[in-house]
């Protein structure tokens, strides 16, 4: 094999490591609708986007009812999407700490905190977010699921509605992948 060829064989062998190799990408499955989980996931995303990675969240099952937006309400639903609706919290207002609720108390002592140690709340954090050009995707399976429709979400410049397949395909470009 000549010199020239040895050359173009390895710029080819370069090339493909390049197009297989992780990115500076952060993806996260966002199972978890509780407040404190939710607010973790918040921070680690705007904490490595303000670094310059590039961070997707996946939200499915109870992650994916977090993101469902207060003021709106989806029309159409037969009775168990109401019940689900009902049951499940909407908006980042409804939603309770894993451990330690104490019948609210615990979760208005964390969102007081907060406020007094000015972290920001989970509604500057969306909009921290957002400004940082993090993706949101919801599972299209679990809103399925559970009841609810693309019209009661939550308004987010970088949101999609997907399934597994476009999480796992953003997983394998990612250099870490989180399970909250």
């Amino acid at each position: 094999m000549e010199l020239n060829e040895q050359i173009e064989a390895l710029k080819q062998d370069v090339e493909n490591l390049q197009k297989n190799c992780a990115k500076d990408k952060l993806t996260m499955i966002v199972f978890s609708g509780d407040l404190d989980k939710i607010i973790a996931a918040f921070i680690l995303a705007t904490g490595a986007a303000s670094m310059g990675t590039e961070v997707s969240m996946f939200f499915t099952f109870w992650g994916s009812a977090a993101l469902r937006a207060s003021h709106k309400k989806a029309k159409g639903k037969k009775l168990i999407e109401k019940m689900f609706g009902i049951m499940l919290p909407k908006g980042f207002k409804h939603l309770k700490l894993s451990n330690m609720n104490m019948a609210g108390m615990g979760t208005q002592m964390i969102k007081n905190i907060m406020k007094k140690k000015k972290i920001p709340s989970l509604q500057e954090m969306l909009i921290i977010a957002e400004e940082l050009g993090v993706q949101i995707s919801i599972c299209e399976m679990s809103m399925d699921l559970m009841g609810m429709k693309n019209e009661e979400m939550i308004d987010y410049k970088h949101l999609r509605y997907c399934g597994v397949a476009t999480f796992l395909k953003d997983a394998s470009e990612s250099k870490s992948t989180l399970f909250i």
